[in-house]
């Protein structure tokens, strides 16, 4: 692949970037063929002088086309993923950017530009971060990419933030080095406490959350496919001495009270081994010593069909060398599968290693595959021994020891793994901080006691505080139980009212009281069904945005205290800081119905009801018949009032946005004017309608699918009100903007297919 030069830079806006050979005949996807088309409405809804019958309107052709055709084709034949073909070649040095639109592109074999599409940078971001170019460094090159995905998703929006709140934690001022030692979106309080102490005569803290406790403390995420924020957090508190942490920075980091060293490696097929040696002098709570098979039995036993059993669903461990059809599969009888995990091993009780498998190297957080947290071995395989002969850990025969259909081990893990009892949460020691020491399923209140065996976390702290309790807490009335004494802090407090009472106890209460905030690392947003409706085009969720007005709604909605954001990040993030570095722009959306009429009529939404030009009332956009499928044909609005109809074979859209919105939300309930009852959105010819319901049935329409039981099989709605978050270690989107129809329904972020991922293939 030769490397972009300066010559291509004026043939970017000129080139069509949606094919890369072969039988493709779509249009450019060129900005320059925005303007022409834009010109080509203008001289189109220009009356004809010399002709006295009306005049007809020019269809005008999108980008988004290209995508609606692909189901009339097959993937991997006639066309593919513009990474699939060319991603494993690419560095960030093969990059060119239009100094315009901020777009990337590259050239193909035969010399042609090839824009990149969400897809190609998603993946490009965490597998393709070599140092090249002008980037010096792993950070530069992902923080490059990060930044040509911002601003193509910022292009793109497949969904439009609407506000980003402050945060504001409320602490007992008992509580001290919280000013020293502050919570941020990474950091917590369960995290920050270790850093903290206690003035309350029994050095106790309270914590609280509003999520229930089931007293799953052993495993939060045991048979669940996504565990409580509370259980989460206890388990956080408990399990600890890991590998590999997260900082409070937000960023994955070696951790060095535990890793004595460590050693990276790649073989010649490109599988890449982390050796990791811990220290000899890390102990459980009761002073029995941590080794390296307590690092490594909760891998091992998970990935079996023992714990498939027990648990109810698999653990995938689709990264490590030999489990895919291999380990996944052994159940302790001969040609099951095979009975080695080739890719962990076990040299002695203080080393160990994890090999990943090529398909997933390199990757940019690779250290995360090197995370293993210490959980007493017997916990998870009873009496069985993990074993190493020299080809990869294997488990004893007694742990697949069966009492007919039935795996026994499976019982015992189900019992560690739920059993909320007192007796159950003393039978095995803690690696954390914190051990507990009991439950209470009347009020759902656990208390944890200080582990005084605990090394301390990555930066070598301990915990001084003694006791934790921790309980749910009901929002209504925690600011109450906070004054009462029944809590030592009330955390991430946002909205207007509620924050201002907040701010007011702590500023009237003579120094009892204390607070800090930070920015949340995500927002409230208007999400879409990005490939259905309306919504599946751009220039419609581009209108949307140019008819709200998002600060004065960030503003209402958190009483002043949040703003919103341009894109899916968090300003507080190191690749936000870098890529802001690197000179990124982004499109603020600022209010304007001038604009919103703009980028419609540029897109072709231009034809009324009868498929003649648009004059009032709600415009309809022209889909070819061989083009449109069957849920777009019976695309209407909530009421029937507006229906997609057919004119001579093609189809007519229109332009009604239907939304589906959560019951007993403010969010939704202030999206009434900001959104429905907008004048802007009256005045740029599109109608908004709106459902009131649940949260569960809100998902099944977005997925159009009864993962919950609710979806009647019907799509309806393109719009939907929620939240999303950047909390994470790993911002890491790849496949998540796939247009592998294999991939599509499970990996989908947005249900968005970009047009210049699309790669069409040679006849």
């Amino acid at each position: 692949m030769k490397k972009l030069v300066a010559l291509f830079l004026a043939m970017i806006l000129v080139i069509g970037a949606a094919a890369c050979t072969g039988n493709n005949n779509n249009s450019s996807a060129a900005e320059s063929s925005k303007a022409a088309e834009s010109s080509k409405a203008e001289e189109a809804s220009t009356p004809a002088e010399s002709s006295e019958e009306e005049p007809e309107v020019e269809p005008i052709w999108s980008n988004e086309f290209d995508v609606m055709t692909l189901g009339n084709y097959e993937y991997g034949t006639d066309y593919v993923s513009l990474y699939d073909k060319y991603g494993a070649d690419i560095t960030i040095a093969d990059v060119v950017e239009d100094p315009d639109t901020g777009f990337a592109y590259i050239t193909d074999e035969n010399g042609e530009l090839q824009e990149l599409g969400l897809d190609f940078l998603t993946m490009a971001m965490v597998y393709n971060d070599e140092p090249a170019g002008d980037y010096a460094t792993t950070d530069d090159v992902y923080a490059a990419w990060w930044r040509l995905y911002i601003t193509r998703w910022n292009a793109l929006l497949p969904e439009v933030p609407l506000y980003s709140n402050e945060y504001y934690d409320l602490y007992n001022a008992q509580i001290k080095g919280v000013e020293e030692h502050p919570t941020n979106p990474f950091w917590s309080p369960v995290n920050a406490l270790i850093d903290w102490t206690s003035e309350k005569p029994d050095n106790d803290i309270i914590l609280g959350n509003s999520t229930e406790l089931s007293g799953q403390f052993r495993s939060a995420s045991f048979g669940k496919s996504s565990p409580g924020a509370s259980d989460n957090d206890i388990n956080g508190l408990t399990t600890e001495l890991s590998t590999v942490v997260t900082t409070k920075e937000g960023g994955y980091a070696w951790n060095d009270t535990v890793v004595k060293s460590h050693e990276e490696s790649e073989d010649a097929d490109g599988n890449k081994t982390f050796k990791i040696e811990i220290y000899d002098d890390l102990q459980f709570s009761d002073g029995s010593p941590v080794t390296a098979k307590d690092y490594l039995a909760t891998t091992m036993a998970s990935l079996t069909p023992v714990w498939t059993q027990a648990a109810g669903r698999e653990t995938s461990g689709l990264t490590i060398l030999g489990w895919k059809d291999q380990y996944q599969t052994y159940d302790g009888t001969e040609g099951s599968g095979t009975k080695e995990l080739a890719g962990i091993r076990m040299y002695d009780d203080y080393n160990f290693s994890v090999t990943i498998a090529s398909d997933y190297i390199p990757y940019f957080y690779d250290i995360s595959y090197a995370g293993f947290s210490a959980v007493y071995a017997a916990q998870w395989i009873g009496d069985a021994e993990i074993v190493d002969d020299g080809n990869g850990c294997y488990l004893s025969d007694d742990f697949y020891a069966k009492d007919g259909d039935n795996f026994v081990m499976a019982q015992h893990i189900k019992d560690t793994a739920l059993l909320t009892t007192e007796e159950a949460y003393a039978a095995y020691p803690w690696s954390g901080p914190y051990a507990v020491q009991s439950f209470d399923t009347t009020d759902s209140t656990a208390v944890l006691v200080r582990n005084e065996y605990y090394k301390g976390n990555y930066e070598g702290a301990k915990p001084s505080i003694d006791r934790i309790t921790y309980k749910r807490v009901v929002s209504a009335t925690q600011l109450e139980d906070f004054k009462a004494g029944g809590l030592d802090v009330i955390a991430a407090i946002t909205g207007g009212a509620e924050t201002d009472e907040a701010l007011a106890l702590a500023d009237s209460s003579n120094g009892a009281y204390v607070y800090t905030h930070y920015s949340r690392a995500g927002y409230g947003k208007l999400g879409f069904r990005a490939d259905y409706g309306p919504a599946q085009f751009q220039s419609v969720r581009q209108a949307i945005a140019f008819c709200m007005d998002r600060a004065q709604f960030a503003k209402d909605f958190t009483g002043g205290y949040g703003g919103v954001v341009d894109g899916p990040y968090y300003t507080g993030s190191w690749m936000y800081k870098a890529a802001m570095d690197q000179g990124m722009l982004l499109n603020s959306y600022a209010t304007s119905s001038d604009s919103a009429i703009e980028v419609l009529e540029a897109d072709g939404w231009i034809f009324g009801a009868d498929g003649k030009e648009y004059t009032e009332g709600v415009r309809y956009k022209m889909i070819p018949g061989d083009v449109i499928n069957e849920n777009d044909k019976n695309y209407q609005s909530v009421d029937g009032e507006y229906k997609t109809v057919e004119i001579d074979g093609n189809y007519y859209m229109p332009l009604v946005i239907n939304w589906y919105g959560t019951a007993d939300n403010p969010f939704t309930d202030l999206l009434q004017t900001g959104l429905k009852e907008n004048a802007n959105v009256e005045a740029c010819g599109m109608k908004v309608y709106n459902t009131i319901g649940d949260f569960a049935p809100m998902l099944d329409e977005l997925y159009q699918a009864a993962v919950y039981g609710y979806y009647a099989g019907t799509p309806m709605y393109c719009a939907f009100n929620f939240a999303t978050g950047f909390n994470s270690a790993a911002y890491d989107y790849s496949f998540n903007m796939t247009i592998d129809p294999a991939m599509y329904d499970d990996y989908s972020a947005y249900y968005i297919k970009d047009y210049a991922d699309v790669c069409w293939l040679n006849d």
